[in-house]
């Protein structure tokens, strides 16, 4: 009897194993599917920014940004949309480290500080800011004032806005490295600089940048494109241009590396038709007046390695 009962225990073996291997598929989905709900059921969705100052000010100018797109992440559940700023890329890559914001709004070079140096984010959309998609830093100089090209600036001094600006120094000093001039930052002033070197100094306000340009304390100088733009006629029938860098997107939205997949998608669906809604148009237009975001041009991929390929020097000094 007992040698009976084996057989028909073996026999029904691979059919137990089988009902065993069912099960704990199923409660494997069921956690997985458990652990996605938790990750996708949010209370809070918070911007991040950078500024060293007025950060109070520029929480309150982004609060409506916020609280539009929390409140069209979900119909289920009511979001609270937050804003907070961070002093520096570096504490903004932290607090992204932290899960304490979700995503973030930045140009080209601090963008690819978090993202690509500390890996703390990745690039989502680009943002149309100023009504612009894209912009390049102008190396200029006083018309007739004895500098024609590059290399003249060989023994003299170049101003730069500050050491945060992607097209006020990071882009145009990058540019003026890769083509064989040598920087040096200056700690005091003289407009003169070592016969081989390129000597610079930070002004910190545009308009300063352009009046030691244009009374020649400096050689050159660097803005954007739109600065160049904005400038009142006579000015800018007093300035020559030198070189211009590449483009580089004006803007771009990333996220948090470990955002919920769910999570990121929905946030791109918002951002991309926000500008295709009367309320959305209004609170895009208060916020710097952006147009709309749209897709990143190549790509996620493509875009990383364009700022790989802007920032990324191995004689940046």
């Amino acid at each position: 009897m007992s040698k009976v009962m084996n057989n028909m225990d073996q026999r029904r073996l691979p059919y137990l194993l089988l009902v065993a291997a069912l099960l704990l598929g199923f409660a494997a989905q069921s956690n997985a599917a458990a652990q996605t709900r938790d990750r996708t059921q949010i209370k809070t969705l918070t911007l991040g920014l950078i500024s060293e100052t007025h950060r109070r000010e520029i929480e309150e100018h982004f609060r409506d940004f916020a609280r539009y797109v929390a409140r069209k992440l979900s119909s289920e559940q009511e979001i609270e949309g937050r804003v907070v700023t961070a002093p520096t890329p570096f504490e903004l890559a932290k607090l992204l480290e932290q899960r304490r914001v979700d995503f973030f709004m930045e140009s080209a070079y601090p963008t690819y500080v978090i993202n690509v140096v500390h890996g703390q984010g990745k690039l989502l959309l680009r943002r149309w800011k100023g009504g612009m998609a894209d912009y390049y830093s102008l190396i200029f100089t006083k018309r007739n004032g004895g500098i024609k090209h590059l290399e003249d600036l060989k023994g003299k001094t170049i101003v730069f806005e500050d050491a945060g600006s992607t097209s006020g120094y990071l882009l145009p000093k990058l540019f003026l490295l890769r083509r064989g001039l040598k920087l040096k930052e200056k700690r005091g002033f003289s407009a003169d600089s070592e016969p081989t070197d390129v000597g610079y100094v930070f002004v910190y306000t545009q308009q300063k940048l352009i009046d030691w340009v244009l009374t020649q304390q400096a050689a050159a100088g660097a803005f954007s494109n739109d600065d160049h733009a904005a400038l009142e006629e006579t000015r800018k029938a007093d300035i020559a241009v030198l070189a211009q860098t590449e483009r580089l997107p004006r803007h771009l939205v990333s996220v948090r590396g470990d955002l919920a997949p769910a999570l990121v998608s929905r946030l791109e669906t918002i951002l991309l038709a926000m500008h295709e809604d009367a309320e959305g148009r209004k609170i895009l237009q208060r916020a710097d007046s952006t147009t709309k975001f749209d897709m990143l041009p190549g790509g996620e991929a493509v875009m990383r390695r364009r700022l790989l390929d802007s920032f990324f020097s191995p004689d940046k000094k």
